[in-house]
């Protein structure tokens, strides 16, 4: 990439991101001054791994902000809409088991999440593994009984009009039948919130009160249900350990690794005890010494999350005083960032160093086998097809029918050796009638590389989702599939190389080959090309399954009296599937449809 003109960079604060040839965005940076930041990408000897990172570059834009901690929050969303190679990123914390009470219902709920965060629902961890939460969270249930099913099994016993075995084992108030009135059972939620966030002393207080006046009050059973409850409330308790004397809230950063990787180590303390714990490894594919990546850490954490008034930290970052206010403004309070020297603390700083350190070395271990198997396989399947560079993003296809009905066609894409799911697409075939695979085929290659190429020369925010194009096709089917994804690719003008993969003989097809070529079962090349191949199967017969559903309930909607189309969508929307249809009782479809219309409807649906 050729050094672009300094007079045309904004001598200002904001992000600016590299570009690879592609248009796709390999790196995310932040700087007081852009024009001094990317200037000094250009003209002096560069760190190998940012050396790769400017010559991989195309292109450079930038955004300019209003401030430095501006910037902060600015990088961290370009790095999180992007996901540069050339960042370092934390694991995704879509990843983290959480423990989720939802808040904006009626009747909370207290249950096991992942994934992306919601609104109106306050969660409580990380933890380092599910059935951590499940056994905490089976622990207080006596103490805070609060609902733990789901929404469907809590509108069925609703209807049934009698509450669940949870109702009788004393692991839940009732709410769905009326057995505790919204103001107790809020109670219990909040109770259920502050033990989860380390706050305990009361609620132990309130228990053990109620026991004393029990037993003087002779109601010996009421005390022993007292005395339990307070039992589990500790043996819960013992699992969130107690690592300062003072009831206080922060949390503690460590970090343990070498020039490629670093092994984070997160504890969340409230009042003193860790209430949860996050670790992750990162790849050091940027050039950072150990302050900077302490920020790169603090803006991965911190992005989504409110900090707590105190952060502890191996090593401040460059420019604290930037930090303190972005993290501030995130907290909307004031927060310290401070490096531990002695005491209590440094000492616990010191116990999170040897976890990161045991989890960086099981961590290498496992890395190293895994990418030494990815990197001999995809050697492997260079060398048997004759490839001129290790296939890094392979792209498969595969067709799925039934006697020429809802045909679909599925892509995957496998990356560096592991599955892409973020890229797969689906395809419903729209010009083919009745059973023909080979034409199905050709539909979806050319749907593929006609929309790659009618964005390819496009800014990269108007390029559509198929902008990248893939080292390897691979076709699920034979000689005949392979020649219509030929004959697209020829008709298009694209050099990539595509095979066939049969599944009787596991037989792989070339273009300009006679006979096809049988690859050795033991060849690591053979189970990568089988891997993706079934996967491409996998996800081709699961959309075919659903549009056959879904046409199933089409046509009995279609013949339902009284079913327009607002209350068939609406239907659609509360059932999903002709299975969950049928398994409704009237009842349930009356929530959706008038009685008189349910009734009919019930009746075709079990066929009287």
């Amino acid at each position: 990439m050729d050094r672009p003109p300094s007079v045309e960079i904004p001598d200002a604060p904001g992000a600016y991101l590299f570009r690879d040839g592609h248009g796709r965005v390999i790196y995310v940076g932040k700087a007081k001054s852009l024009r001094k930041r990317v200037v000094s990408y250009f003209g002096r000897e560069l760190h190998a791994r940012t050396s790769a990172m400017v010559e991989s570059a195309r292109d450079v834009d930038w955004i300019v902000a209003s401030s430095e901690v501006e910037a902060i929050m600015l990088e961290y969303s370009l790095i999180k809409q992007h996901r540069p190679r050339f960042n370092i990123r934390l694991r995704d914390d879509k990843s983290y088991p959480y423990l989720a009470i939802t808040r904006s219902d009626r009747w909370p709920r207290a249950h096991v999440m992942r994934g992306r965060r919601r609104k109106g629902t306050a969660y409580f961890g990380p933890y380092a593994h599910t059935y951590a939460i499940r056994k905490t969270l089976d622990l207080v249930l006596r103490t805070f009984p609060v609902r733990t099913c789901s929404d469907s099994l809590f509108r069925r016993q609703q209807l049934q009009g009698r509450p669940c075995l949870l109702f009788h084992i004393e692991k839940c108030s009732g709410p769905c039948v009326g057995e505790v009135t919204e103001e107790d059972y809020r109670k219990a939620v909040e109770g259920l919130s502050s033990f989860l966030q380390g706050d305990i002393d009361q609620v132990a207080g309130e228990i053990t009160d109620r026991m004393n006046r029990s037993s003087e009050a002779l109601e010996y059973e009421a005390a022993a249900r007292h005395r339990d409850r307070l039992a589990d409330l500790e043996k819960a308790l013992a699992r969130q350990e107690m690592v300062t004397d003072r009831r206080e809230d922060f949390d503690l950063i460590a970090e343990h690794g070498d020039e490629l990787e670093t092994a984070i180590w997160v504890l969340f303390v409230r009042r003193g005890r860790v209430v949860g714990r996050l670790g992750s490894v990162v790849d050091r594919v940027e050039e950072v010494n150990r302050r900077e990546l302490i920020g790169s850490i603090l803006r991965e954490l911190y992005g989504e999350r409110s900090p707590p008034r105190l952060v502890l930290i191996p090593d401040l970052p460059p420019d604290p005083g930037t930090f303190r206010a972005w993290l501030s403004g995130r907290r909307e309070g004031p927060v310290e960032l401070r490096v531990p020297k002695r005491g209590g603390k440094r000492r616990l700083m010191e116990t999170a160093v040897t976890n990161a350190r045991e989890m960086f070395g099981r961590h290498r271990l496992r890395r190293q086998a895994d990418h030494n198997a990815r990197a001999r396989a995809l050697r492997s399947l260079q060398e048997v097809l004759g490839l001129p560079e290790p296939p890094l993003r392979i792209e498969a296809f595969d067709v799925s029918t039934l006697m020429g009905t809802h045909t679909v066609a599925s892509m995957v894409v496998m990356e560096d050796g592991l599955a892409r799911k973020s890229e797969y697409r689906r395809f419903k075939i729209r010009r083919v009638r009745g059973q023909d695979d080979f034409a199905a085929m050709e539909e979806a290659v050319r749907r593929r590389f006609t929309a790659y190429l009618a964005t390819r020369d496009l800014p990269v925010r108007q390029q559509a989702r198929f902008r990248y194009p893939p080292s390897l096709v691979v076709i699920d089917g034979g000689a005949g599939q392979l020649g219509r994804a030929v004959r697209v690719l020829d008709e298009l003008g694209l050099d990539i190389p595509v095979v066939g993969l049969a599944k009787r003989m596991e037989e792989v097809y070339f273009p300009d080959a006679a006979e096809p070529l049988r690859i050795s079962r033991r060849a690591e090349a053979l189970y990568l090309l089988q891997r993706i191949r079934d996967e491409a199967h996998r996800f081709a017969v699961e959309y075919h399954r659903r549009l056959r559903s879904k046409g199933m309930v089409d046509s009995l909607l279609d013949e339902a009296p009284g079913i327009g189309p607002v209350r068939k969508r609406a239907l659609l929307r509360r059932f999903g599937s002709l299975r969950k249809l049928r398994e409704a009782d009237v009842k349930e479809l009356a929530e959706v449809v008038p009685t008189t219309v349910a009734d009919d409807l019930y009746l075709l649906l079990h066929g009287e």
